[in-house]
């Protein structure tokens, strides 16, 4: 499957809301998440699953990330 899994660091809000702040890269780097810019259920095209597809901006660039029963992921 062509994704890469990831630890990611999130933020519950009153009413079971997630919010994911930070990303851990494979080599321990850690990437902040700037803003959460879309929130949905949706499913991985390219690294199958469904779950809910964060659209995030990090470092300046819109990301996709996954969380598919509480297994994180971006498509490669």
């Amino acid at each position: 499957m062509p994704k890469i899994d990831l630890t990611v660091n999130v933020r519950h809000e009153p009413g079971g809301k997630a919010v994911p702040t930070s990303i851990i890269w494979e080599d321990g780097r850690v990437f902040a998440v700037d803003r959460v810019l879309d929130v949905r259920k949706a499913a991985s095209l390219k690294g199958g699953g469904l779950g809910v597809r964060y659209t995030c901006r990090i470092l300046g660039k819109t990301v996709l990330l996954f969380n598919d029963d509480d297994s994180w992921f971006m498509e490669k």
